[in-house]
């Protein structure tokens, strides 16, 4: 296997903040701040509303339905911009589905990461309902942060990220998100702990686990370039267990400010692909005490 090129600087520049007014999204403005201001980044804050549903009135009192919707945005647009004063921002209100306003966004604006609060199974606040923060993670062709349910409130918006968990199963789309798991932890000299979990069957199989184990430690060796340890000394691990269950018990002992992992790409719908690959990742975003980061391979 190969060594991942660690030596690229996150690029973080251009900031997408989905929120739609709740305290679960607003529980993930803090490090959108935070993230801005050590990055230098501009914020483009969306807010996607349902298309509009008027009551049932007669023609002389539609004017006065559609002056109170443009007034509620107007409303939601300036909440937007007092909250990201002093910082490089736009503001977008808009109607439509949520996935594809956001993704057209990502496009149109080369945005770098996508914060997003999400209170677990419900997905992202009242609006953001089911599986659309899921869809989100699997779907964006950018890194996703996600503050769920669990973040405690003492860590949310703290930014310190001393300790930087990255999960590997050594798949291509696992590895795609190393790079970032390095370039923040020399960012923030933090330290890195690099985490395999061998699954309790996968065990059984094995004539000698502990040669396993030993191998796959050289195998998390490899992955960084030696001088890696000239700004980080990373501690390379190998559990046996549940993976989702093995990376939060990891990161709570260790103290994580962020956990990172890849995730798989999805294509077309997502419904039966969601419940196919969702006990990892969608267990770890949904219940993890840190934020967890997430990039598509």
């Amino acid at each position: 296997m190969s060594t991942i090129d660690t030596k690229t600087r996150v690029s973080l520049k251009k900031i997408l903040y989905a929120t739609d007014f709740s305290p679960t999204a607003e529980s993930a403005l803090p490090y959108v701040l935070g993230l801005a201001k050590r990055f230098g980044s501009t914020v483009y804050a969306v807010h996607v509303r349902f298309p509009a549903t008027y009551p049932v009135v007669g023609p002389e009192g539609m004017p006065q339905v559609m002056e109170a919707a443009e007034e509620q945005a107007k409303q939601e647009s300036k909440q937007l911009h007092e909250l990201l004063a002093g910082l490089p921002h736009e503001v977008f209100i808009c109607e439509g589905d949520i996935w594809t306003t956001i993704n057209d966004t990502v496009q149109q604006q080369k945005i770098d990461l996508i914060v997003i609060g999400t209170r677990g199974r419900t997905g992202i606040g009242r609006v953001l309902l089911g599986s659309v923060a899921e869809e989100i993670f699997r779907r964006a062709s950018c890194p996703v942060l996600t503050v769920g349910p669990h973040v405690s409130k003492d860590a949310k918006g703290r930014l310190e990220m001393k300790e930087i968990l990255y999960a590997t199963d050594f798949s291509p789309e696992s590895l795609a998100a190393l790079p970032y798991a390095t370039s923040l932890a020399q960012e923030n000299q933090a330290r890195l702990a690099m985490l395999h979990v061998i699954g309790e069957a996968e065990v059984g199989e094995l004539v000698h686990p502990e040669q396993y184990v030993d191998s796959t430690l050289r195998q998390l060796r490899k992955l960084v370039p030696s001088e890696i340890e000239l700004w980080c000394e990373p501690k390379f691990m190998v559990e046996r267990g549940a993976a989702a269950d093995k990376i939060m018990e990891v990161a709570n002992a260790r103290g994580a400010d962020l956990i990172v992992l890849g995730v798989r790409r999805v294509e077309g719908p997502m419904g039966a692909t969601t419940h196919l690959f969702r006990p990892i990742a969608h267990r770890v975003v949904t219940q993890a005490q840190c934020p967890v980061l997430t990039v598509r391979g």
